[in-house]
């Protein structure tokens, strides 16, 4: 249920915080109250001024989300207050979208998981991050952005690739695509997944017919071996962490209880030092 006069106390307060500076516009002359003008925040939010205002006056018909949206941009609301403004009109707000966007504070836990392999992507599966010990245990990643670092793209398009024992590849298959089909469905339609999925679909026939079982299941934690080339096999439990916007997350990969994980991702920190160490004494 909408609550108009809360909803009129905040859209007021959040006018009177702005200077006509903040959003390009000139500042003028005989201002006779603080922020901007009703009908500017109108006029940026692509509203009528007598709708913007009978808000701001309690009264008046319930603003569409869309309507919600545009004030909230034109009040450059963060997403915490965007997402009070949709509670206050009695809207669920929409889904928050972090992008390609990490924040320090996820980067900065990662680093000091220093004795397990910890990577951030995206829910499409994208690449952001990686500390030392996952770019050790991982196959090499091309540095620049794009569907080279798409751990979905390179599963089902470069198999020879997979660091998975090929035991594997049928239950991971059907896990990536479920995970995805859920992905798909709550993002509803943004251009990175759905040209993700239409190219995915042209170009793998493997992930075409998990795809059209329309199965759905968001991985939240999974056991999982990967075959590394010096090391062997390492078996590891991989726990998913979710950020607030649930568009990037963190894989943190822990020895798996009962193998030589420990002792192999060890060997694969000690190697990964000792080649770093290589590397500035030959310059």
């Amino acid at each position: 249920m909408i609550d108009r006069r809360e909803l009129a106390d905040f859209l007021r307060r959040r006018r009177e915080l702005l200077r006509p500076s903040d959003v390009g516009l000139p500042d003028g002359l005989r201002r006779r109250t603080p922020g901007l003008r009703r009908e500017e925040v109108a006029s940026l939010a692509g509203v009528s001024t007598d709708h913007y205002t009978r808000l701001e006056q309690a009264r008046g018909s319930a603003p569409s989300a869309s309507v919600l949206s545009a004030i909230a941009r034109a009040l450059q609301c963060d997403l915490d207050q965007r997402d009070h403004l949709f509670y206050l009109a009695g809207m669920p707000p929409p889904p928050r979208r972090a992008g390609h966007y990490v924040r320090p504070g996820l980067i900065a836990l990662g680093r000091r998981l220093t004795d397990i392999p910890v990577v951030i992507c995206t829910d499409v599966g994208e690449i952001a991050w990686l500390n030392p010990l996952a770019t050790a245990l991982l196959p090499p990643l091309p540095d620049e952005p794009g569907r080279g670092r798409n751990l979905m793209w390179r599963w089902f398009t470069q198999p020879d690739l997979r660091p998975a024992p090929s035991d594997d590849w049928d239950r991971m298959s059907a896990n990536h695509v479920m995970d995805l089909r859920a992905t798909y469905a709550r993002r509803a339609g943004d251009p990175d997944i759905t040209s993700l999925v239409h190219d995915l679909l042209e170009v793998s026939e493997e992930f075409r017919r998990l795809w059209e079982r329309h199965e759905v299941a968001v991985r939240r934690a999974d056991l999982k071996t990967f075959v590394h080339p010096e090391v062997g096999p390492v078996v590891v439990r991989c726990e998913v962490l979710l950020t607030e916007e649930g568009d990037v997350k963190l894989l943190a990969y822990f020895p798996a209880e009962g193998t030589d994980a420990a002792e192999k991702l060890e060997l694969l920190r000690v190697i990964g030092i000792q080649r770093l160490s290589g590397a500035g004494s030959s310059g």
